[in-house]
């Protein structure tokens, strides 16, 4: 049976004063997520405010263990790359 899970991280970056600053934190965040788990990524929400983001991160497959095993991986990732900036996950299935 196909799964696919959706982590939704809600980010706030404090320290982002313009939209090019937080652009920056993301683009990375988005790279190396892709990079090192072969995952989609992107921003779905707050995209006009500076310091305000939500991005998904998705993945398919037919082992639903899997997905969940990698995608907890990918959030502690991204609580290691974001920090403080990390202020809410939720991981769906499908």
């Amino acid at each position: 049976m196909l799964t696919v899970g959706l982590l939704t991280l809600q980010l706030h970056i404090e320290h982002a004063h313009s939209l090019k600053e937080k652009r920056h934190v993301l683009r990375s965040l988005k790279d190396r997520l892709r990079k090192r788990f072969n995952v989609s990524v992107a921003e779905v929400d707050g995209q006009d405010t500076w310091q305000r983001s939500v991005v998904a991160v998705a993945m398919v497959s037919g082992d639903r263990q899997r997905v969940q095993d990698l995608l907890a991986r990918v959030e502690s990732e991204a609580e290691r790359i974001l920090g403080g900036d990390l202020v809410g996950s939720e991981l769906e299935f499908s």
